[in-house]
């Protein structure tokens, strides 16, 4: 339950979330939210964990706009190494226990319409889409994951992850610290992290339906006879 409450506050208010942290020490901050960030994107079943607004909101702190401050470079250093690792951690698991996860069924967010949601983003993109994947909730969880399950080679893989964990982190990170002393941003934060995660969640709640149509008219179509 404990955990379950940390979440949902998570979710709700980073911002207070990471303050908190702060009182234990900036580097206490920075380490938690390597932790996050690490297990969102390296944990299979932690898909829904708030990266992009946590990494907004950290921004936010790192220029004391809201009276704390954490240091933006040694943030920056920890937000990287925790994306791509995490990353390189997904695709190991999905590379040696992929499959055996996927068949078990154990695991409530690896729904088949997820899974096809993101096998077809990898399939148009390909290798980018390691990079690409990124920017969208659950798809940046599960494209390493299967990626590591499909059988890309590492060494391919793991120029798309430096670059996509690089630029990622980096974006929303700086999007609060060069955003974060607007007077309407401090007023309507918590609008704000609403916004960006709707901004992140809504293409791949699109691409979700969109998937679970083509799914429901190809099930409707009549069997052909064959002669």
């Amino acid at each position: 339950m404990d955990l379950i409450n940390f979440l949902v506050t998570l979710l709700q208010d980073p911002m207070g979330v990471i303050q908190g942290w702060i009182a234990q020490g900036p580097m206490v901050a920075v380490g938690l939210i390597f932790l996050v960030i690490f297990i969102e994107t390296g944990v299979v079943v932690m898909p829904f964990l708030p990266g992009d607004s946590l990494l907004f909101a950290a921004g936010v702190l790192c220029h004391g706009a809201a009276g704390e401050v954490l240091p933006l470079w040694e943030l920056l250093l920890c937000v990287w190494a925790a994306a791509i690792l995490g990353d390189q951690s997904n695709f190991m698991i999905g590379h040696f226990l992929g499959r055996r996860i996927v068949d078990s069924g154990k695991i409530r967010a690896l729904t088949p319409e997820r899974i096809q949601e993101s096998e077809n983003f990898m399939a148009k993109w390909g290798g980018l889409s390691v990079f690409l994947g990124r920017f969208f909730p659950f798809i940046r969880t599960f494209v390493p994951f299967l990626a590591g399950m499909g059988g890309m080679r590492w060494h391919h893989f793991f120029g798309f992850n430096v670059l996509g964990g690089i630029v990622w982190s980096s974006l929303f990170t700086l999007l609060g610290y060069f955003f974060g002393t607007i007077p309407a941003v401090q007023e309507h934060f918590e609008l704000v992290v609403v916004g960006i995660v709707a901004v992140s969640v809504v293409p791949a709640i699109v691409a979700a339906v969109k998937a679970r149509m083509k799914s429901k008219r190809a099930a409707a179509q009549p069997e052909e006879v064959e002669d």
